[in-house]
């Protein structure tokens, strides 16, 4: 991508941006009032640490698994927004010792979806920190995690001057109709979401920001093939080493300021690069959906979205003759969908 230069038309857009990302941190800083602690472990953070940032709604199901995962991958502490929860999340959350928690009942939406309140606790607790942010129905794989834990990935990217790793949503889903399959609290969802959509991704870059727009998946071949750029946004920049100053503009699509969107090579090789597979599909879905289009929380206009919840609740089979069944973070790199970089 060509350099944006320093000549007036571009020292007008970087300060538009920096007035942006100045207003980003204004509106979490008043949002914060809007959340009680439950649980404040804090204290306990030490530097050096990796910290995971969530913010949910029932997702007492999706919990044990999410936590044990990224645990497991070097996450030493979550610090979680709870939503209103009703299915037992809130209490499932404030036993566990690696665990900060706050509530709030306010709009989900008006706070941009949750990250003005996330956008405060990483402005409180990230600075200095390798940051994690993900939605509860997302999984971090990235190369070699089995055997290689994130300080050992953060460390690479310290070491090439690396401040953020980029991430492809990956949609998975089961065989059969979404609401067919079975799933305790704790189990693998990929053992019952064993499929996704390997080919079908559109790539720009976004000018003004810097960012990718991937779209593409199951979402967009099931829901959107009639108007595939109301499809939903694939990229997310997940992992960031964190400064106060930093904002997420639109969920974890893009920041501020812009270079920490440059998770590309512009000089035809790869970046190191991970993948968030999609939980989204899991039992539940049909109940949730009809939900959440009650509640018009999700999306910025409801209405243009309602076609997409009908469509779930009517329980459909997302598998293809051109579905791919999952089988590890090789198989993704080989086809394309995250790259090692240079980190072998």
């Amino acid at each position: 991508m060509p350099d944006p230069g320093r000549g007036p038309a571009a020292l007008w857009q970087a300060l538009r941006l920096r007035i942006r990302r100045r207003t980003l941190l204004a509106r979490a800083i008043r949002r914060r009032r809007q959340l009680t602690v439950l649980r404040d472990r804090t204290a306990a953070i030490r530097p050096g640490d990796i910290l995971c940032f969530l913010c949910l709604r029932n997702e007492a199901q999706r919990l044990p698994f999410l936590l044990d995962h990224h645990r497991r991958l070097g996450v030493r502490h979550f610090l979680v927004v709870d939503n209103a929860s009703s299915d037992g999340s809130d209490s499932l959350l404030r036993d566990q010792d690696d665990v900060s928690l706050w509530r709030t009942g306010a709009s989900y939406k008006a706070a941009r979806f949750g990250m003005d309140w996330l956008t405060w606790l990483m402005l409180r607790h990230g600075h200095g920190h390798w940051c994690l942010t993900l939605d509860a129905d997302e999984i971090l794989v990235y190369p070699h995690w089995q055997t290689r834990p994130l300080p050992a990935l953060t460390d690479w990217l310290d070491r090439q001057g690396q401040p953020s790793l980029g991430a492809l949503t990956l949609d998975l889903y089961p065989e059969g109709p979404v609401s067919r399959s079975r799933h305790a609290a704790g189990d693998d969802p990929t053992r019952i979401l064993r499929w996704f959509d390997g080919g079908n991704y559109q790539v720009q870059v976004q000018p003004r920001l810097r960012n990718l727009w991937i779209q593409g998946g199951a979402r967009a071949r099931a829901f959107f093939a009639e108007a595939p750029r109301r499809a939903p946004t694939l990229n997310k920049i997940p992992l960031v080493r964190w400064h106060w100053r930093y904002a997420y503009v639109n969920s974890t699509h893009a920041l501020l300021p812009p270079r920490l969107n440059q998770v590309y090579a512009t000089d035809g090789g790869e970046l190191t690069s991970g993948v968030l597979l999609h939980t989204k599909f899991l039992p539940g879905i049909i109940d949730r959906s009809a939900e959440e289009k009650a509640r018009g929380e999700h999306f910025a206009d409801g209405a243009q979205y309602a076609s997409y919840y009908d469509r779930l609740i009517r329980d459909p089979v997302l598998h293809s003759p051109a579905s791919s069944r999952y089988t590890g973070w090789r198989q993704l790199e080989a086809m394309g969908l995250m790259s090692r970089g240079g980190w072998v």
